[in-house]
């Protein structure tokens, strides 16, 4: 049995706005919470030995990450390569250049050559000796729509037609690497994809640009006794039949509120020829809690406020504080004493939501400084704005676009030929 870790999203250098500096170490503590996330998972593949590790893709926010955090992803994946085991690091949306052009932030490693280590920024078939026998791996790197279509293939479809012609166009170049396999070992599918059925989380939001959904039929191959998926941050098996399992491990820690519900971790698993045993190993991560309060209907706003904060253990996790208040109960919110419930904490935000729309004040920005970012803002606007109440969710999906790096500016380019795998 071949023994292997399979691990994605690290988003390493994500979520800074729930930390804050380590005076020790001059790093955010978030950064610091994502490097020992890693860093549990690293120390597992090398203490079971493993033969393998499968990385899924999204090492990073972006494809130029700060040399600082570039750093902290490097030094556990040398630990890797210390230890001669072999890394397969596919390439996600989020390791592209802006136009979706290459792994930016991985090809380093194939750069230097990296002794065992492969970067899958192409559909291809890898070939790997391990220790106890050889294995193949097709990566499917994170695809746009530019790296299959030319812009007047798409010239008049709809998004549904350009996504069926995507998938037929995908679906032969994958029949064709299948076909080569050597039946006689054992083959994992490594792919970074949002597939059909896939339950979404922060990814939802922080998509560099525009993909497409994959459908399940396309993986569910009985060539494959495995397919590991990345992209997804909720850990979730797709075939429940696991004929083959077709497995998101999720991230391997919170990017933001909305996976705060959310176990994190990585999958170990034994393969060989015609047979996979594999399970999902929790790792110990930061919690986060929202504690939200109606205060609107109460005597003393502040101190109904303070008796919901002891229901709940804060103690070092991110807090978020949402109480409903009226606008004429404001003044009987004190800041300090809602910081001072708050202190165990390891950061916490506080926001007020108005009922009231005959009297907007400026709601207080408490908490660990002052900024919010954009989202944030904006939300907080938009709970007081009732008269666009139907349409919040297309005005917040329209900002995160706006915010995020626009990778596949696929209808703007120059006519371009079609990418070569």
């Amino acid at each position: 049995m071949i023994k292997i870790l399979h691990l994605s999203d690290i988003h390493m250098g994500s979520g800074f706005s729930h930390g804050r500096l380590n005076p020790k170490t001059g790093l955010n503590t978030r950064l610091e919470d994502f490097v020992k996330s890693l860093s549990l998972c690293i120390d597992r593949a090398i203490g079971e030995p493993v033969d393998l590790v499968l990385f899924g893709g999204d090492a990073f926010p972006d494809a130029t990450p700060a040399p600082f955090v570039h750093e902290a992803f490097a030094a556990q994946f040398r630990r890797l390569a210390d230890a001669g085991i072999p890394t397969v690091l596919l390439v996600g949306n989020h390791d592209q250049h802006s136009q979706g052009n290459g792994g930016a932030s991985l090809c380093i490693y194939r750069t230097l050559a990296v002794p065992g280590f492969i970067v899958g920024d192409r559909l291809t078939t890898h070939r790997i000796r391990t220790r106890n026998g050889e294995i193949q791996i097709i990566t499917l790197p994170w695809l746009t729509r530019s790296a299959l279509l030319t812009r007047p293939e798409t010239e008049g479809l709809s998004l549904g037609e350009i996504n069926d012609l995507l998938i037929r166009r995908l679906e032969p170049v994958l029949e064709a690497e299948i076909r080569q396999l050597d039946r006689d070992i054992p083959t994992i599918l490594l792919a970074h994809l949002m597939a059909d059925r896939a339950t979404l989380g922060a990814e939802r939001f922080l998509a560099v640009g525009k993909g497409f959904s994959v459908p399940i039929s396309l993986l569910n191959r009985s060539e494959f006794e495995y397919v590991a998926l990345g992209h997804v941050h909720k850990h979730q098996n797709l075939n429940p039949s696991n004929e083959p399992p077709i497995i998101y491990p999720g991230s391997i820690d919170r990017v933001d509120f909305s996976e705060e519900k959310e176990e994190k971790g990585y999958i170990y698993l034994e393969v060989e020829k015609g047979r996979v045993d594999w399970q999902f190993y929790p790792l110990p991560t930061r919690p986060f809690r929202t504690i939200e309060v109606d205060v609107s209907e109460a005597e003393d706003p502040k101190k109904t406020i303070l008796k919901a904060l002891k229901k709940h253990d804060i103690t070092d996790a991110v807090i978020r504080l949402i109480y409903t208040i009226r606008s004429e109960q404001l003044e009987s919110i004190d800041a300090s004493t809602l910081a001072e419930a708050l202190k165990t904490a390891h950061t916490y935000t506080i926001r007020a939501e108005l009922i009231s729309q005959l009297s907007r004040p400026r709601l207080p920005e408490l908490g660990v400084g002052t900024d919010l970012d954009p989202i944030e803002a904006l939300t907080a606007y938009l709970d007081n704005r009732a008269d666009l109440r139907d349409i919040v969710g297309d005005i917040l999906e329209a900002a995160r676009e706006l915010l995020n790096d626009p990778s596949d500016m696929w209808l703007e380019e120059e006519e371009m030929e079609t990418a070569e795998f």
